[in-house]
């Protein structure tokens, strides 16, 4: 019997995937759009995603621009941002508003590291978890007679090796974030 590893190899890549998103929402101490993504200000009674009533530009390596479409909607735009506690500077003019990335300090920086370090963490929980699955699966074939022992050890085998570059992958995810938040 041939195991099909299609859907656990999907798992492994929805896992780094997201993974991928939740290191994206870590502040550097560069500007990056990425970080409003969870903003979303209260536009004509309803809960809006900030892109899809603004437009985001980086102005410098610590600035951002933010500017509406409406500009009736520039306070819960600027309320949204200071309530989701990005600890951003928040600014505005007449053409929209400018968030300003202060500079990290080093106890922020450490803090943040130790953030990526759960977040990946919570991702190798997630490995093992879908690990354990199908390992359970594989024994319970074996049981059934739908595979021998040979064959069972071999997809075992192929398994951890899956893991263990999904491991990889997610540890490659935190040195490269951690490299950004120390610079």
């Amino acid at each position: 019997m041939a195991y099909d590893f299609k859907p656990f190899d999907a798992q492994v890549k929805e896992t780094e995937e997201w993974l991928v998103r939740e290191l994206s929402t870590i502040r550097t101490g560069r500007a990056t759009p990425i970080i409003l993504d969870g903003v979303k200000p209260e536009v004509y009674g309803a809960r809006t995603p900030l892109m899809q009533v603004a437009s985001v530009t980086i102005e410098d390596a610590r600035t951002l621009r933010i500017v509406p479409w409406d500009k009736s909607i520039m306070k819960n735009i600027e309320k949204a941002i200071v309530d989701a506690d990005l600890g951003v500077g928040v600014g505005t003019d007449d053409q929209g508003l400018r968030i300003s990335f202060p500079e990290l300090t080093a106890d922020r920086r450490t803090m943040l590291g130790k953030i990526a370090g759960e977040k990946t963490e919570q991702a190798r929980v997630t490995l093992r978890g879908h690990r354990a699955d199908v390992l359970k699966a594989l024994d319970s074939a074996e049981k059934e007679g739908g595979m021998s022992q040979d064959e069972l050890k071999r997809y075992k085998d192929e398994v951890q090796k899956k893991i263990d570059a999904g491991v990889a992958a997610l540890e490659e995810l935190l040195d490269k974030k951690k490299k950004e938040i120390t610079l």
